[in-house]
């Protein structure tokens, strides 16, 4: 089994905006592999389905972004997932709007929902696939996570989400390595 988690915030307020990258690539490839995240368990939004032979979990939990392990340890733990079959997707200030990265294991780059899992799983050796939102020229990085993509940074966001999505799909089927191959 390969569990699948996206990195947002619940609610109609943070729908649309730049932290909710995870949810939405969840909510892409849900929609790619004809399923939904509807089922509530784990203190998340969840569906499990077997695509080509491999039985896949997709996660959203529903705590917010900063407490976001409990929700991933509880569905890790149920399944007897390996941190090997274990994938985060969440965004990153440091990479360029709709530019991926994928890595096995490593440090959180200070992003709140990766060191919870991180804690509550006491280790950071599980995949991540991370989201670039850029960076804000000025202001505060605190509120630029929190507001929706323009127009025209919309488009650049969707085609990291279909790269993402893309991305996942060769993890699930080829592993870890030669995903990061293709797409790093």
């Amino acid at each position: 089994m390969k569990i699948i988690v996206g990195l947002g915030n619940p609610g109609e307020k943070y729908l649309k905006t730049r932290h909710n990258c995870g949810f939405m690539v969840i909510d892409r490839f849900a929609q790619q592999i004809e399923t939904g995240c509807v089922q509530k368990k784990f203190q998340s939004f969840f569906c499990k389905k077997t695509v080509d032979g491999e039985e896949v979990l997709l996660l959203k939990p529903q705590t917010f972004m900063n407490l976001s392990g409990g929700a991933v340890k509880e569905a890790a733990d149920m399944y007897k997932c390996a941190l090997g079959n274990l994938m985060v997707v969440c965004d990153d200030l440091d990479l360029p709007l709709g530019k991926i990265r994928l890595r096995s294991n490593g440090g959180c780059g200070g992003h709140r929902g990766m060191e919870s899992i991180a804690a509550c799983l006491g280790s950071t050796g599980f995949a991540r696939l991370r989201i670039g939102i850029g960076r804000p020229a000025t202001g505060d990085p605190g509120m630029y996570v929190l507001s929706p993509f323009s127009r025209e940074e919309e488009v650049i966001a969707t085609e990291g989400i279909e790269k993402a999505c893309q991305a996942l799909k060769v993890w699930i089927f080829q592993g870890l390595e030669a995903c990061m191959n293709a797409y790093n």
